[in-house]
């Protein structure tokens, strides 16, 4: 049996994964169109080169409008502000996710409630959110998560039911197809984001897509200072800031919605051999195929760790498969409510006591023990810079998995602290990276 690298032993990998981002001659020249042409704000509002993209990445997506602007959690906060979600009012988010789509709801002062995932997609449990339902619920704010959608059928006919705003979260999603809704068209809007680890980007920056003008009028405003919309039919007055996207961010947008379709591709054909070979791997659990989705998304694969007998935490098994050359996350989400980053107290965030007897207390109110599950014991995720080389690639990171799955006994008798950072929040890492670099 080879010996694990982790251990001393030889990895299986030593060559570097495709960098992340991709970028073409044709961005470059791009970007140098709009360098030279001196003009690269985001003024007027929208701009023509965001006017082409912005129509492109709607029609993309089956909705009828587009308005990029300044990130993904601006994208969630200016989409709750332009719906009038008021002072208190609850938004119901799945627990398991990123904290900006919490923090945009505390923001726009409202109150967000978490509910658990379903346990195959990580996404919203459905019927957990319908007991979550209050008289001061305005809107469920479901996220795809890495590779999976949210039921948006049964989401949809939930809100219809209690008059529920529809708002997704796209952040992971750009391109994705299910139930023969585009990423970000069946609910009232689609919230995505262009940082630099999306499946597209341009650095950081964001996009919001709907298909109500009166949505659409009121975002405009609310990005643009306060000013208008260009169509004003509904002649809302809303306060604003400057949201707006650089058209130096746009031209990079263009390059990168060109290529989608080539790298989804790619991603789709890795993930079906992924999907086939760790199913044959003890302990292993590719995530359940889902019915409706015809064109996937995997901005992460992610797999369930479930091994049987003696074994080590899931932080040692990931670890020992990055100690192989493969990327590899455990806790690089966790449950909102406990994460570093999530400091929402009555003092700070005074709508958590608003018009109630007892103030929201994130620490104790909550408890999802399928995003706790997730978090700290069962999820492994791969990035999807993994899965847009070749295949020799993606057999390698068979290869790592399943060395280090018939290795799990001698690894459960291993140092734990050989786990380091892995054994850490992406919160509190990123803290602890801040400060080695001051």
């Amino acid at each position: 049996m080879e010996k694990l690298a982790i251990l001393g032993g030889e990895p299986v990998r030593r060559k570097p994964f495709t960098p992340w981002p991709q970028y073409t001659a044709a961005d470059v020249q791009r970007l140098t169109q709009v360098v030279e042409s001196r003009h690269w704000g985001g003024f007027p509002l929208p701009t023509p080169l965001a006017a082409e993209f912005s129509e492109r990445f709607a029609a993309a997506h089956g909705a009828k409008y587009g308005l990029p602007l300044a990130n993904g959690t601006i994208a969630l906060f200016a989409t709750l502000q332009a719906l009038g979600l008021r002072f208190g009012e609850e938004v119901i988010v799945p627990a398991y996710t990123w904290d900006g789509s919490a923090t945009a709801v505390l923001f726009a002062g409202g109150v967000p409630i978490f509910v658990d995932v379903d346990p195959d997609t990580y996404c919203l449990d459905v019927q957990l959110v319908r007991q979550a339902i209050t008289p001061r619920t305005r809107a469920i704010m479901p996220v795809h998560l890495a590779m999976r959608f949210a039921d948006m059928p049964a989401l949809r006919a939930l809100a219809a039911e209690h008059k529920l705003a529809l708002i997704e979260d796209c952040a992971h999603a750009h391109g994705g197809l299910c139930h023969g809704f585009g990423a970000g068209a069946a609910g009232d809007a689609g919230c995505f984001s262009f940082q630099e680890s999306k499946l597209m980007t341009c650095g950081e920056g964001g996009l919001v897509l709907t298909s109500r003008l009166d949505l659409y009028e009121a975002l405009q405003s609310i990005v643009n200072c306060g000013r208008p919309s260009l169509t004003d039919q509904y002649q809302a007055k809303m306060l604003g800031s400057n949201y707006r996207l650089t058209d130096l961010q746009v031209a990079m947008l263009i390059g990168q919605l060109d290529r989608l379709p080539e790298f989804r591709a790619k991603r789709t054909a890795h993930v079906a051999i992924l999907d086939r070979e760790l199913a044959r791997i003890p302990g292993i659990r590719p995530l359940p195929p889902q019915p409706g989705l015809t064109q996937q998304t995997i901005y992460h694969y992610v797999f369930q760790y479930r091994p049987q007998g003696p074994a080590p935490s899931r932080d040692l098994f990931v670890a020992a498969i990055e100690a192989e050359g493969v990327p590899c996350d455990g806790r690089f989400y966790e449950p909102v409510y406990r994460s570093d980053l999530f400091y929402a107290t009555p003092d700070n965030c005074p709508q958590l006591r608003i018009d109630r007897a007892k103030p929201v207390n994130y620490a104790t109110d909550f408890s999802c023990p399928v995003a706790e599950r997730a978090a700290y014991q069962e999820s492994a995720w791969l990035p999807q810079f993994t899965l847009i080389g070749d295949e020799s690639d993606v057999q390698d990171v068979v290869r790592a998995i399943a060395k280090v799955a018939a290795n799990l006994e001698t690894l459960a008798k291993a140092n734990p602290n050989l786990a380091g950072k892995k054994a850490q929040s992406r919160a509190t890492r990123a803290v602890l990276e801040r400060q080695k670099n001051y």
